[in-house]
Protein backbone atom coordinates (compact mmCIF):
# COMPACT_ATOMS: atom_id res chain seq x y z
CA UNK A 1 0.00 0.00 0.00
CA UNK A 2 1.46 3.43 -0.60
CA UNK A 3 2.81 5.17 1.98
CA UNK A 4 0.40 8.13 1.03
CA UNK A 5 -2.18 6.59 2.61
CA UNK A 6 -4.38 8.79 4.20
CA UNK A 7 -3.99 9.35 8.12
CA UNK A 8 -7.86 8.32 8.78
CA UNK A 9 -7.52 5.31 6.71
CA UNK A 10 -3.97 3.91 7.96
CA UNK A 11 -4.99 1.98 11.07
CA UNK A 12 -8.12 0.53 10.09
CA UNK A 13 -6.18 -1.14 6.87
CA UNK A 14 -3.69 -1.71 9.00
CA UNK A 15 -6.26 -3.65 11.24
CA UNK A 16 -7.62 -4.87 8.54
CA UNK A 17 -4.40 -6.51 6.90
CA UNK A 18 -3.06 -8.01 10.40
CA UNK A 19 -6.45 -9.54 10.94
CA UNK A 20 -6.69 -10.99 7.61
CA UNK A 21 -9.89 -9.25 6.59
CA UNK A 22 -8.00 -8.02 3.14
CA UNK A 23 -7.33 -10.69 0.55
CA UNK A 24 -3.89 -11.41 0.37
CA UNK A 25 -2.22 -9.65 -2.55
CA UNK A 26 -5.02 -7.47 -3.25
CA UNK A 27 -4.32 -4.79 -5.75
CA UNK A 28 -1.79 -7.05 -6.91
CA UNK A 29 -2.35 -8.45 -10.45
CA UNK A 30 -1.57 -11.85 -10.91
CA UNK A 31 0.54 -13.04 -14.10
CA UNK A 32 -1.69 -15.42 -16.19
CA UNK A 33 -0.18 -17.47 -19.16
CA UNK A 34 -0.81 -15.94 -22.23
CA UNK A 35 0.88 -18.38 -24.49
CA UNK A 36 2.77 -21.89 -23.45
CA UNK A 37 5.86 -19.12 -22.78
CA UNK A 38 4.46 -17.64 -20.27
CA UNK A 39 5.59 -18.21 -16.39
CA UNK A 40 3.42 -20.00 -14.75
CA UNK A 41 2.03 -19.03 -11.15
CA UNK A 42 2.93 -21.28 -8.40
CA UNK A 43 0.28 -22.86 -6.04
CA UNK A 44 -0.75 -21.55 -3.03
CA UNK A 45 0.06 -23.80 0.25
CA UNK A 46 -1.87 -23.72 3.53
CA UNK A 47 0.60 -22.31 5.68
CA UNK A 48 -1.95 -23.29 8.90
CA UNK A 49 -5.54 -24.79 9.40
CA UNK A 50 -7.94 -22.33 12.27
CA UNK A 51 -10.70 -25.11 12.93
CA UNK A 52 -12.33 -25.70 9.63
CA UNK A 53 -10.32 -22.68 7.74
CA UNK A 54 -7.27 -22.52 6.22
CA UNK A 55 -4.48 -19.71 6.03
CA UNK A 56 -2.30 -19.47 3.00
CA UNK A 57 1.04 -18.59 2.86
CA UNK A 58 0.48 -16.23 0.21
CA UNK A 59 -1.69 -14.18 2.75
CA UNK A 60 0.50 -14.84 5.32
CA UNK A 61 3.85 -13.24 2.98
CA UNK A 62 1.42 -10.23 2.21
CA UNK A 63 0.19 -9.02 5.31
CA UNK A 64 4.25 -9.43 6.63
CA UNK A 65 5.34 -7.84 3.68
CA UNK A 66 3.02 -5.24 5.06
CA UNK A 67 4.27 -5.19 8.58
CA UNK A 68 7.80 -4.78 7.25
CA UNK A 69 7.03 -1.53 5.05
CA UNK A 70 5.18 0.07 7.63
CA UNK A 71 7.58 -0.58 10.21
CA UNK A 72 11.00 -0.27 8.85
CA UNK A 73 14.13 -1.35 10.93
CA UNK A 74 14.20 -2.73 14.09
CA UNK A 75 11.96 -6.15 13.56
CA UNK A 76 12.31 -9.38 14.93
CA UNK A 77 13.69 -11.62 13.05
CA UNK A 78 12.08 -13.35 10.44
CA UNK A 79 10.87 -16.16 11.77
CA UNK A 80 10.18 -14.58 14.86
CA UNK A 81 7.84 -11.69 12.32
CA UNK A 82 6.27 -14.84 10.59
CA UNK A 83 5.23 -16.37 13.86
CA UNK A 84 4.46 -13.30 15.29
CA UNK A 85 1.55 -11.99 12.26
CA UNK A 86 0.10 -15.74 12.25
CA UNK A 87 -0.50 -15.85 15.40
CA UNK A 88 -2.58 -12.57 15.33
CA UNK A 89 -4.35 -14.04 12.08
CA UNK A 90 -5.43 -17.17 14.16
CA UNK A 91 -6.80 -15.44 17.22
CA UNK A 92 -8.35 -13.45 14.46
CA UNK A 93 -10.10 -16.39 12.55
CA UNK A 94 -11.20 -17.75 15.80
CA UNK A 95 -12.95 -14.51 16.57
CA UNK A 96 -15.10 -14.49 13.39
CA UNK A 97 -16.17 -18.09 13.62
CA UNK A 98 -17.14 -17.22 17.86
CA UNK A 99 -18.88 -14.18 16.16
CA UNK A 100 -20.73 -16.52 13.69
CA UNK A 101 -21.57 -19.38 16.05
CA UNK A 102 -23.47 -16.50 18.42
CA UNK A 103 -25.59 -15.59 15.19
CA UNK A 104 -24.03 -12.31 15.12
CA UNK A 105 -24.27 -10.75 11.50
CA UNK A 106 -23.29 -7.71 10.57
CA UNK A 107 -26.29 -6.08 7.74
CA UNK A 108 -25.56 -3.99 4.63
CA UNK A 109 -27.31 -1.11 6.85
CA UNK A 110 -25.08 -0.81 9.63
CA UNK A 111 -21.87 -1.03 7.48
CA UNK A 112 -23.90 2.28 5.29
CA UNK A 113 -24.07 3.81 8.89
CA UNK A 114 -20.06 3.18 9.51
CA UNK A 115 -18.84 4.43 6.85
CA UNK A 116 -21.16 7.82 6.49
CA UNK A 117 -19.74 8.22 10.36
CA UNK A 118 -16.25 7.34 8.84
CA UNK A 119 -16.82 10.05 5.91
CA UNK A 120 -18.40 13.02 7.79
CA UNK A 121 -15.59 12.59 10.76
CA UNK A 122 -12.96 13.28 7.61
CA UNK A 123 -15.15 15.71 6.48
CA UNK A 124 -15.51 13.82 2.80
CA UNK A 125 -18.28 13.29 1.00
CA UNK A 126 -18.98 9.46 -0.22
CA UNK A 127 -17.75 10.16 -3.55
CA UNK A 128 -14.38 11.71 -2.03
CA UNK A 129 -13.94 8.99 0.20
CA UNK A 130 -13.87 6.34 -2.68
CA UNK A 131 -11.44 8.12 -4.63
CA UNK A 132 -8.52 8.45 -1.52
CA UNK A 133 -9.36 4.15 -1.07
CA UNK A 134 -8.85 4.03 -4.91
CA UNK A 135 -5.53 6.01 -4.79
CA UNK A 136 -4.24 3.77 -1.97
CA UNK A 137 -4.67 0.90 -4.27
CA UNK A 138 -8.32 -0.12 -2.05
CA UNK A 139 -11.61 -1.48 -3.79
CA UNK A 140 -14.76 -0.08 -1.55
CA UNK A 141 -15.66 -3.34 -1.49
CA UNK A 142 -12.83 -4.05 0.34
CA UNK A 143 -13.23 -1.51 2.59
CA UNK A 144 -16.49 -2.47 3.37
CA UNK A 145 -15.38 -5.70 4.42
CA UNK A 146 -13.07 -4.55 6.91
CA UNK A 147 -15.68 -2.75 8.71
CA UNK A 148 -17.95 -5.31 8.79
CA UNK A 149 -15.05 -7.91 10.19
CA UNK A 150 -14.21 -4.53 13.23
CA UNK A 151 -17.77 -4.40 14.04
CA UNK A 152 -18.23 -7.85 13.92
CA UNK A 153 -15.68 -8.24 16.86
CA UNK A 154 -16.96 -5.29 18.79
CA UNK A 155 -20.25 -7.03 18.55
CA UNK A 156 -18.85 -10.23 20.07
CA UNK A 157 -16.52 -8.43 22.46
CA UNK A 158 -20.02 -6.76 23.94
CA UNK A 159 -21.30 -10.65 23.60
CA UNK A 160 -18.94 -11.63 25.83
CA UNK A 161 -18.07 -9.12 28.54
CA UNK A 162 -21.99 -8.55 28.98
CA UNK A 163 -21.98 -12.26 30.00
CA UNK A 164 -19.14 -12.61 31.81
CA UNK A 165 -19.29 -8.99 33.90
CA UNK A 166 -21.28 -8.86 36.62
CA UNK A 167 -22.00 -5.71 38.81
CA UNK A 168 -24.45 -6.43 42.04
CA UNK A 169 -26.08 -4.03 44.11
CA UNK A 170 -23.03 -4.28 46.88
CA UNK A 171 -20.66 -3.59 44.32
CA UNK A 172 -22.61 -0.33 43.45
CA UNK A 173 -22.89 0.72 46.87
CA UNK A 174 -19.32 -0.43 48.15
CA UNK A 175 -18.19 1.82 45.12
CA UNK A 176 -20.61 4.75 46.29
CA UNK A 177 -19.69 4.62 49.49
CA UNK A 178 -15.63 4.66 48.70
CA UNK A 179 -16.44 7.90 45.86
CA UNK A 180 -18.71 9.66 49.11
CA UNK A 181 -15.17 9.12 51.40
CA UNK A 182 -12.32 9.66 48.84
CA UNK A 183 -13.75 12.78 47.12
CA UNK A 184 -11.42 12.46 44.78
CA UNK A 185 -11.55 14.72 40.92
CA UNK A 186 -12.52 12.41 38.01
CA UNK A 187 -10.12 14.32 35.77
CA UNK A 188 -10.51 11.54 32.52
CA UNK A 189 -7.53 10.12 31.36
CA UNK A 190 -6.84 8.97 27.95
CA UNK A 191 -4.49 5.74 28.10
CA UNK A 192 -3.28 3.59 25.55
CA UNK A 193 -1.95 0.42 25.94
CA UNK A 194 0.50 -1.90 24.05
CA UNK A 195 -0.39 -5.64 25.13
CA UNK A 196 2.12 -8.67 24.72
CA UNK A 197 -0.02 -11.55 25.79
CA UNK A 198 1.34 -14.18 28.38
CA UNK A 199 -0.73 -16.77 29.69
CA UNK A 200 -0.81 -17.31 33.25
CA UNK A 201 0.23 -20.96 32.98
CA UNK A 202 3.49 -19.99 30.45
CA UNK A 203 6.91 -21.23 30.70
CA UNK A 204 9.80 -18.78 32.89
CA UNK A 205 11.64 -19.49 29.33
CA UNK A 206 8.31 -18.05 27.40
CA UNK A 207 7.34 -15.58 30.32
CA UNK A 208 10.99 -14.14 30.49
CA UNK A 209 11.55 -13.80 26.32
CA UNK A 210 8.23 -11.47 26.66
CA UNK A 211 9.54 -9.56 29.71
CA UNK A 212 12.86 -9.10 27.57
CA UNK A 213 10.41 -7.95 24.50
CA UNK A 214 8.63 -5.65 27.09
CA UNK A 215 11.48 -4.05 28.15
CA UNK A 216 13.51 -3.32 24.72
CA UNK A 217 9.70 -1.26 23.34
CA UNK A 218 10.33 0.51 26.48
CA UNK A 219 13.59 1.78 25.94
CA UNK A 220 12.49 2.17 22.35
CA UNK A 221 9.12 4.18 23.55
CA UNK A 222 11.17 6.75 25.87
CA UNK A 223 13.82 6.73 23.42
CA UNK A 224 11.29 8.58 21.33
CA UNK A 225 9.77 5.77 18.82
CA UNK A 226 6.03 5.87 17.78
CA UNK A 227 3.68 4.24 20.29
CA UNK A 228 0.82 3.50 17.60
CA UNK A 229 3.61 2.33 15.57
CA UNK A 230 4.98 -0.33 18.30
CA UNK A 231 1.28 -1.22 19.00
CA UNK A 232 0.19 -2.01 15.34
CA UNK A 233 3.30 -4.01 15.08
CA UNK A 234 3.65 -6.02 18.89
CA UNK A 235 -0.05 -5.68 20.72
CA UNK A 236 -1.80 -8.42 21.19
CA UNK A 237 -4.92 -5.90 21.85
CA UNK A 238 -8.36 -6.74 20.19
CA UNK A 239 -8.40 -3.67 17.61
CA UNK A 240 -5.10 -2.51 18.82
CA UNK A 241 -4.34 -0.87 15.02
CA UNK A 242 -7.49 0.42 14.74
CA UNK A 243 -7.14 2.46 17.73
CA UNK A 244 -3.73 2.86 18.36
CA UNK A 245 -4.38 1.06 21.70
CA UNK A 246 -6.23 3.50 23.22
CA UNK A 247 -8.73 2.77 25.89
CA UNK A 248 -10.89 5.83 25.55
CA UNK A 249 -11.67 9.00 28.03
CA UNK A 250 -11.88 7.05 31.22
CA UNK A 251 -11.73 8.41 35.18
CA UNK A 252 -9.19 6.54 37.62
CA UNK A 253 -11.99 4.73 38.96
CA UNK A 254 -13.37 3.39 35.26
CA UNK A 255 -9.48 1.98 34.60
CA UNK A 256 -7.83 -1.28 35.80
CA UNK A 257 -6.86 -1.18 39.32
CA UNK A 258 -3.33 -2.22 37.99
CA UNK A 259 -3.68 0.37 35.04
CA UNK A 260 -4.67 3.38 37.88
CA UNK A 261 -1.99 3.08 40.09
CA UNK A 262 0.57 2.89 37.31
CA UNK A 263 -0.39 6.24 35.59
CA UNK A 264 -1.91 7.96 38.26
CA UNK A 265 1.26 10.16 38.74
CA UNK A 266 2.10 10.51 34.71
CA UNK A 267 1.97 13.58 33.01
CA UNK A 268 0.65 13.88 29.34
CA UNK A 269 3.24 11.87 26.96
CA UNK A 270 4.63 9.85 29.49
CA UNK A 271 5.26 6.16 29.37
CA UNK A 272 4.92 3.57 32.42
CA UNK A 273 6.82 0.87 33.49
CA UNK A 274 5.87 -2.05 32.60
CA UNK A 275 3.10 -4.13 34.19
CA UNK A 276 2.46 -7.41 34.48
CA UNK A 277 -1.65 -8.80 34.88
CA UNK A 278 -3.13 -12.21 34.64
CA UNK A 279 -3.73 -11.02 30.61
CA UNK A 280 0.14 -10.64 30.30
CA UNK A 281 2.57 -7.33 30.05
CA UNK A 282 1.00 -3.57 29.81
CA UNK A 283 2.93 -0.97 28.07
CA UNK A 284 0.51 2.29 29.36
CA UNK A 285 0.89 5.82 27.53
CA UNK A 286 -1.29 8.79 29.31
CA UNK A 287 -1.96 10.29 25.85
CA UNK A 288 -3.91 13.09 27.17
CA UNK A 289 -6.40 14.13 29.96
CA UNK A 290 -9.31 16.18 30.27
CA UNK A 291 -12.33 17.10 32.80
CA UNK A 292 -13.03 19.03 36.02
CA UNK A 293 -13.74 17.27 39.85
CA UNK A 294 -16.63 14.72 39.24
CA UNK A 295 -19.40 14.89 41.28
CA UNK A 296 -21.90 12.49 40.83
CA UNK A 297 -24.84 14.79 42.12
CA UNK A 298 -23.69 17.38 39.71
CA UNK A 299 -26.42 18.86 37.37
CA UNK A 300 -26.89 16.76 34.16
CA UNK A 301 -28.35 18.14 30.76
CA UNK A 302 -31.75 16.88 29.72
CA UNK A 303 -33.29 17.48 26.15
CA UNK A 304 -37.25 17.25 25.48
CA UNK A 305 -38.05 15.90 22.36
CA UNK A 306 -40.59 14.45 19.67
CA UNK A 307 -40.20 12.94 16.19
CA UNK A 308 -42.21 11.46 13.07
CA UNK A 309 -40.69 8.07 12.80
CA UNK A 310 -41.44 6.31 9.21
CA UNK A 311 -39.86 3.17 8.10
CA UNK A 312 -39.04 1.52 4.64
CA UNK A 313 -41.59 -1.10 3.24
CA UNK A 314 -42.18 -2.67 0.31
CA UNK A 315 -44.45 -0.47 -1.00
CA UNK A 316 -42.65 2.85 0.59
CA UNK A 317 -39.05 2.99 -0.85
CA UNK A 318 -36.31 5.27 1.68
CA UNK A 319 -36.61 8.68 -1.79
CA UNK A 320 -40.33 8.37 -1.16
CA UNK A 321 -39.90 8.43 2.39
CA UNK A 322 -37.31 11.21 2.09
CA UNK A 323 -39.88 13.46 0.23
CA UNK A 324 -42.18 12.81 2.72
CA UNK A 325 -40.57 14.17 6.03
CA UNK A 326 -39.15 16.74 3.72
CA UNK A 327 -42.98 17.37 2.82
CA UNK A 328 -43.77 17.75 6.14
CA UNK A 329 -41.04 19.85 7.41
CA UNK A 330 -41.93 22.39 5.07
CA UNK A 331 -45.04 22.49 6.03
CA UNK A 332 -44.49 22.65 9.97
CA UNK A 333 -42.60 25.47 9.32
CA UNK A 334 -44.77 27.15 7.49
CA UNK A 335 -47.25 27.32 9.75
CA UNK A 336 -49.67 25.08 7.74
CA UNK A 337 -49.70 22.11 10.12
CA UNK A 338 -48.53 21.43 13.78
CA UNK A 339 -45.93 18.99 14.38
CA UNK A 340 -47.78 17.36 16.42
CA UNK A 341 -50.68 16.60 14.25
CA UNK A 342 -47.93 15.28 11.19
CA UNK A 343 -46.98 12.72 14.31
CA UNK A 344 -49.82 11.25 14.80
CA UNK A 345 -50.80 10.97 11.00
CA UNK A 346 -47.72 9.31 10.12
CA UNK A 347 -45.58 7.77 12.96
CA UNK A 348 -45.19 4.70 12.97
CA UNK A 349 -43.57 5.05 16.53
CA UNK A 350 -45.44 4.48 20.38
CA UNK A 351 -45.09 7.92 20.73
CA UNK A 352 -47.50 8.72 18.13
CA UNK A 353 -50.30 8.82 19.89
CA UNK A 354 -48.51 11.47 22.17
CA UNK A 355 -47.80 13.56 19.33
CA UNK A 356 -44.39 11.80 19.06
CA UNK A 357 -43.18 13.37 22.21
CA UNK A 358 -40.40 11.12 23.81
CA UNK A 359 -40.01 13.47 27.32
CA UNK A 360 -37.28 14.21 28.68
CA UNK A 361 -34.31 12.22 27.93
CA UNK A 362 -30.91 12.08 28.82
CA UNK A 363 -27.73 11.48 26.69
CA UNK A 364 -27.20 8.18 26.20
CA UNK A 365 -31.04 7.07 26.42
CA UNK A 366 -30.89 7.40 22.30
CA UNK A 367 -29.30 5.68 19.40
CA UNK A 368 -25.78 7.61 18.84
CA UNK A 369 -27.31 8.88 14.79
CA UNK A 370 -30.65 10.57 16.51
CA UNK A 371 -28.77 11.79 19.72
CA UNK A 372 -26.66 13.57 17.11
CA UNK A 373 -28.75 15.11 15.39
CA UNK A 374 -31.15 16.10 18.21
CA UNK A 375 -27.65 17.61 20.09
CA UNK A 376 -27.21 19.94 17.03
CA UNK A 377 -30.49 21.39 17.15
CA UNK A 378 -31.60 24.46 19.13
CA UNK A 379 -35.15 24.76 20.80
CA UNK A 380 -37.77 25.11 18.45
CA UNK A 381 -35.75 23.99 15.45
CA UNK A 382 -36.44 20.80 13.05
CA UNK A 383 -33.77 18.69 11.58
CA UNK A 384 -33.37 17.16 8.42
CA UNK A 385 -34.89 13.60 7.65
CA UNK A 386 -31.93 11.86 9.88
CA UNK A 387 -31.62 7.49 9.19
CA UNK A 388 -31.07 5.59 12.21
CA UNK A 389 -31.21 1.34 12.73
CA UNK A 390 -34.64 2.14 13.16
CA UNK A 391 -36.25 3.76 10.13
CA UNK A 392 -36.10 8.02 9.02
CA UNK A 393 -37.01 10.76 11.82
CA UNK A 394 -37.49 14.29 11.81
CA UNK A 395 -36.42 15.16 15.30
CA UNK A 396 -37.68 18.63 17.02
CA UNK A 397 -35.81 19.76 20.10
CA UNK A 398 -38.35 21.42 22.48
CA UNK A 399 -36.48 22.63 25.53
CA UNK A 400 -33.34 21.70 27.43
CA UNK A 401 -33.08 21.95 31.05
CA UNK A 402 -30.37 21.14 33.77
CA UNK A 403 -30.96 18.21 35.99
CA UNK A 404 -29.51 17.39 39.87
CA UNK A 405 -28.55 13.55 39.07
CA UNK A 406 -31.46 11.53 40.77
CA UNK A 407 -29.99 8.54 43.39
CA UNK A 408 -31.18 6.06 40.50
CA UNK A 409 -28.92 8.11 38.08
CA UNK A 410 -26.25 7.81 40.44
CA UNK A 411 -26.29 4.48 40.16
CA UNK A 412 -26.32 3.89 36.83
CA UNK A 413 -23.29 6.02 36.81
CA UNK A 414 -21.72 3.56 38.92
CA UNK A 415 -22.98 0.45 37.22
CA UNK A 416 -21.17 2.03 33.85
CA UNK A 417 -17.55 2.59 35.98
CA UNK A 418 -17.59 -0.64 37.72
CA UNK A 419 -18.25 -2.56 34.27
CA UNK A 420 -16.06 -0.73 32.37
CA UNK A 421 -13.24 -1.18 34.99
CA UNK A 422 -14.15 -4.59 34.08
CA UNK A 423 -14.28 -5.16 30.92
CA UNK A 424 -10.99 -5.23 29.67
CA UNK A 425 -9.50 -8.21 32.27
CA UNK A 426 -12.65 -10.17 31.19
CA UNK A 427 -12.55 -9.71 27.29
CA UNK A 428 -8.51 -11.07 27.65
CA UNK A 429 -9.70 -13.54 29.90
CA UNK A 430 -11.94 -14.93 27.03
CA UNK A 431 -9.24 -14.61 24.45
CA UNK A 432 -6.95 -17.07 25.86
CA UNK A 433 -9.52 -19.54 26.20
CA UNK A 434 -10.97 -19.11 23.00
CA UNK A 435 -7.19 -19.84 21.51
CA UNK A 436 -7.00 -22.69 24.14
CA UNK A 437 -9.94 -24.29 22.68
CA UNK A 438 -9.11 -23.80 18.98
CA UNK A 439 -7.92 -26.39 16.87
CA UNK A 440 -4.37 -25.04 14.73
CA UNK A 441 -2.55 -26.73 13.40
CA UNK A 442 0.51 -24.51 11.52
CA UNK A 443 2.54 -26.27 8.52
CA UNK A 444 5.72 -24.28 8.11
CA UNK A 445 7.59 -27.27 7.47
CA UNK A 446 5.78 -28.11 4.11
Amino acid sequence: MRSSLTSFLRPVLAACVVAGLIPAGAGWPLAQAQSADAAVEPVDRVIAVVNNEVITARELDAEVAMVRQRAGPGLPEPAELEDRVLERIIIDRAQMQAARERGIVVNEFQIDRALERIAAENNLTAAQMRDRLRGDGLSMAQFREDIRGQITKARLREAVVESQVQVSDADINAWLAEQEGKKKQAVQLQVAQLLLQVSESASAEVLAQKQQLANDLLERLRQGADFKTLVAEYSDAPNAAANGGELGWRTLEQLPRLFADAVRSLRDGEIAPVVRSPAGLHLLKVVGRRGEPDQLDKPIQQTQVRHILIRPSASLSEDEIRRRLESIRERVLAGNVSFEAMAKQYSVDGSAANGGALGWVYAGDTVPEFERAMDALQPGQISAPIRTQFGFHLIEVLDRREDAASPERQRQAARRALFESRSDAAWGEWLDELRARTYVEKRFEQ
